[in-house]
């Protein structure tokens, strides 16, 4: 059995969030893709402060490594995300994001 441990060995791919969906700050993702097949992709994700609307059409599960992200579902409770918590997303989920702390988090994604 092939293992890769997840740790930046190349330079990551830096984006933002689409401007519309932007509410605060001026966010800088960057990603770090260790797979990419198919229809699962995981590897690290890092994003700076700020807060943006999020609408998942996939399953991820996330581990916060490093930071203090708000995740807010339009239709429950703020989730508090610090390092060592993990949580499972689901398609049809929206509501906002906020990066409090710059935040780390390794992630799986399947579509």
């Amino acid at each position: 059995m092939l293992t890769q441990k997840l740790a930046p060995t190349h330079p990551p791919e830096i984006t933002r969030p689409d401007t519309s969906k932007v509410l605060a700050g001026d966010p800088v993702h960057s990603t770090w893709l260790l797979e990419d097949r198919d229809g699962l992709y995981c590897g690290l994700w890092q994003s700076t402060p700020g807060t943006w609307r999020v609408s998942y059409d996939e399953w991820e599960y996330f581990h916060i490594r490093e930071g203090h992200s708000i995740l807010t579902p339009d239709d429950a409770p703020a989730i508090h995300l610090r390092p060592g918590d993990a949580h499972i997303l689901r398609p049809g989920l929206t509501g906002t994001w906020q990066v409090v702390e710059t935040t780390l988090k390794d992630f799986v994604i399947r579509l």
